[in-house]
């Protein structure tokens, strides 16, 4: 994996669609075979041969099952889908990936509290307009990575992780209402795991410092606090203790005033009754 080739590192993706190739002809299976035993399009895993796509993590899973090669088609995909990151977000990935704790401020509803249908919409764009032809497989692409970013929620050991959703985060639907229903409900679900705290910040609760942009605080097992604020297009990550220690400060002046965990959940299944026909 990840040859050196003329003096440039064979990409992730290609060496997943390799080793995809090889397990495949060790098998004496053509494309067409595979397709019909694995219920998969055939141009669909061409192209995952050819590294042209990253698959979901499931589809790697279903492959290693059918070639009995344990979790290598998944240890694989897990690099190709980082090339698959913008750069100037992969170092926060990588600390939020083996963060210990994690809180976070929300303007709207987190990636690692989506579903994959609310995510595709958003990725899409609302209207629509943002979707075309040519894009349609980079946005499959962008869910399949926020959906992977998920797994974090079930590790173990798992972390530690409060979220606070603006308002306007539970209040500002998508156009279908069962992917709103959907995505209300996921955010009650994840409220009820053991180690996720989530709490609303209701518009009564009037100004504050972090109401332009998306924060999130996070602390590994050793070394000190990070944070990473995010806005529209934009993303900083910033580890000097003095500005991280201003963030902290001002998340626990948000917290202070937010609905508790047990408000907030009230509050989302109210809307969500109103949201269900």
């Amino acid at each position: 994996m990840g040859e050196v080739v003329d003096g440039k590192r064979e990409s992730g993706r290609a060496a997943l669609g390799q080793t995809l190739l090889l397990l495949r002809e060790k098998t004496g299976k053509t494309l067409t075979q595979l397709a019909a035993e694995t219920s998969y399009d055939k141009s669909y895993l061409y192209r995952l041969e050819k590294g042209e796509r990253l698959s979901k993590r499931a589809v790697m899973e279903d492959l290693d099952t059918y070639y009995g090669s344990g979790d290598l088609l998944v240890r694989l995909w897990r690099e190709a889908r980082k090339e698959v990151i913008k750069d100037k977000y992969k170092a926060f990935m990588e600390l939020e990936a083996t963060a210990r704790v994690m809180w976070k401020f929300q303007l709207g509803v987190p990636g690692l509290l989506q579903t994959e249908d609310y995510a595709r919409t958003v990725l899409s764009g609302l209207s629509g307009a943002q979707t075309t032809p040519g894009n349609g497989e980079e946005i499959e692409e962008q869910v399949a990575l926020r959906m992977s970013r998920q797994e974090l929620l079930s590790r173990e050991p798992a972390p530690s992780i409060r979220v606070i959703l603006d308002e306007g985060a539970v209040r500002r639907p998508v156009r279908n209402a069962k992917v709103w229903a959907e995505q209300l409900s996921r955010l009650l679900e994840a409220a009820e795991l053991p180690t996720v705290a989530l709490q609303v910040l209701p518009y009564t609760a009037g100004v504050h410092d972090l109401m332009r942009s998306d924060l999130t605080l996070l602390w590994q097992r050793v070394g000190d606090p990070v944070a990473y604020v995010e806005g529209n297009r934009f993303g900083e990550l910033i580890d000097d203790p003095d500005k991280v220690l201003s963030f902290r400060l001002s998340y626990d002046l948000v917290r202070d005033v937010a609905l508790t965990p047990e408000q907030s959940s009230a509050f989302i299944k109210r809307l969500l009754e109103e949201c269900t026909p």
